[in-house]
C-alpha cells in the first residue's frame, strides 16, 4: 500500500520534530540549527514560515522559509532537512513548498544559499529549477567562521514556464 505525500505548515506544535531533524548527523555543519527560543521567536514573528512534509501520516522533513509574502516579493528558503537524505525526500518536499509559495502569495523570486561543496544540494535544487547566480563571499557565519555561500534562485516566471498545462 503506496501512502500520500502532502504538505502542512508548521506550528510551535511541531518543534520537537524540527529540532531533532535538524539535529541528524551532519546537518549541523551543512544546514545548521537553532535554539529552541530562536524557532519559538520565528513562528510568531509573522515573518517565518515553517512547511511539514509527510508521507501518509509520518513526517520526512520540514523548509523554513524567511520573508514568506514580503511585500519586496522575495522570499529565502533558510533551511531544508529531511530524516532519510538521498532517498528524493528532500526534492519532493521542496518542490511542494516551491509550488505553495508561487501560488499562495507573491512572491516573484525564490532565494537559497548553500555552501559550494554541497553539491548533493545544489543537485536538487537544479532539479527543481533552480539557477546559480554566484558566490556571495563570507556571506554566513557558520560554525563560528564566515563561510561563502553559493547564491541560487527560482523565479516566478521560470517557475510558472516549467508547470504542465492545465
Amino acid at each position: 500500500m503506496s501512502t500520500i505525500f502532502h504538505l502542512v505548515r508548521g506550528s510551535a506544535d511541531d518543534l520537537a520534530f524540527i529540532m531533532a531533524t535538524e539535529r541528524l548527523d551532519g546537518y549541523d555543519r551543512l544546514v545548521g540549527r537553532w535554539e529552541e527560543s530562536r524557532h519559538r521567536a520565528a513562528f510568531v514573528d509573522g515573518s517565518h514560515a515553517y512547511f511539514i512534509g509527510y508521507d501518509g501520516p509520518t513526517p520526512i522533513g520540514f523548509v523554513l522559509l524567511r520573508f514568506w509574502n514580503a511585500l519586496e516579493r522575495t522570499t529565502l528558503v533558510r533551511r531544508v532537512a529531511v530524516v532519510s537524505p538521498g532517498q528524493g525526500q528532500g526534492r519532493r518536499l521542496l518542490a511542494a513548498v516551491v509550488a505553495r509559495a508561487f501560488q499562495e502569495t507573491d512572491v516573484h523570486r525564490l532565494v537559497i544559499g548553500l555552501f559550494p561543496d554541497n553539491l548533493r544540494a545544489r543537485r536538487m535544487y537544479e532539479a527543481i529549477g533552480f539557477q546559480a547566480e554566484g558566490i556571495s563571499r563570507g556571506s554566513a557565519y557558520f560554525g563560528g567562521e564566515y563561510r561563502d555561500e553559493l547564491v541560487m534562485s527560482l523565479l516566478r516566471p521560470d517557475w510558472t514556464r516549467s508547470q504542465p498545462p492545465e
